[in-house]
């Protein structure tokens, strides 16, 4: 397998990842519990970086 055969081969990989989260996404947000336990989790991870960024 050439070179270029493994990056047409990664890349078609990239995508079919992008659109399985897209799509996991998409079922996340139809969710109001997983997206407000999902925000949650956001907001005490982004307030965890901040105690380190400072």
């Amino acid at each position: 397998m050439s070179k270029s055969d493994m990056a047409a081969e990664d890349m078609k990989w990239k995508v079919e990842q992008d659109l399985r989260s897209l799509a996991e996404a998409a079922e996340i947000q139809k969710d109001p519990k997983r997206l407000k336990a999902a925000q949650a989790l956001a907001k005490e991870k982004m307030a965890e970086l901040q105690k380190i960024a400072k």
